[in-house]
């Protein structure tokens, strides 16, 4: 048996009087919540934050939480070390080519041999990440190993802030900035396998205790095209 409607009652097929019930807003289904203007970091012009800088306090607290990250459930510093310089390489991609685009048009060129590449991420890419170019640009003088270069950076930025426990003493956190190097050199075609050593010493009156080189040895298949060009870009 049916149960009686009250008076007044909208009815199963609804009231067309009765005000319109309201929809949840995206916002609260989404999760996401959008500025005023409707506008986001993707509508930012790719030249406009190019002189924006970010306070080092800011980096410290994410670079680190980066590093605390990488270290759940590694097996040594070696895997530690790999898992930092893999968190760089995809920033190393997207990097190459927001520098290349900030450049003016007649330099918007991706460089074409070894010198012109490493003098691209000793300036442009250091300037870009840490306010100022690299200390150093060398060439192995090993006769043994043509294919190694070396950058090196005095005081890496972000070593600045990492506090490594004794037993960790081998350990470089600036493996991720090798790795932001390593894809810079994918993405500009040069493959390279790139890696950080610490060459500073902690002893007392060392001017630069926390030295680092980022050592670039390239694939063979990079040094048979630099022949093939005879080293002109």
């Amino acid at each position: 048996m049916s149960q009686p409607r009250p008076p007044n009652a909208p009815s199963a097929s609804g009231n067309p009087s009765a005000p319109p019930q309201k929809e949840p807003s995206s916002s609260h289904t989404t999760g996401l919540r959008y500025p005023s203007n409707g506008k986001t970091i993707y509508h930012r012009h790719l030249s406009r934050s190019k002189t924006a800088e970010l306070s080092q306090a800011s980096f410290a607290y994410l670079f680190s939480e980066m590093v605390t990250y990488a270290q759940r459930r590694v097996t040594g510093i070696q895997d530690l070390e790999k898992r930092l310089n893999t968190q760089g390489h995809p920033l190393g991609l997207k990097l190459l080519d927001l520098l290349l685009i900030r450049e003016p048009p007649r330099s918007q060129s991706r460089p074409l041999n070894i010198i012109t590449l490493l003098h691209f991420i000793k300036i442009n890419l250091w300037q870009h990440l840490f306010g100022r170019q690299a200390d150093r640009l060398e060439k192995s003088s090993d006769p043994d190993a043509p294919d190694e270069y070396m950058i090196i950076d005095n005081e890496p930025l972000v070593n600045a802030y990492v506090s490594v426990p004794k037993e960790m003493s081998q350990l470089n956190c600036a493996a991720f900035v090798a790795g932001i190097i390593e894809g810079v050199c994918d993405g500009a075609v040069f493959p390279a396998r790139v890696t950080a050593h610490s060459v500073g010493s902690k002893e007392e009156g060392e001017m630069w205790p926390g030295k680092t080189v980022f050592l670039v040895k390239f694939q063979p298949e990079v040094l048979e095209r630099e022949a093939l060009i005879g080293g002109k870009g």
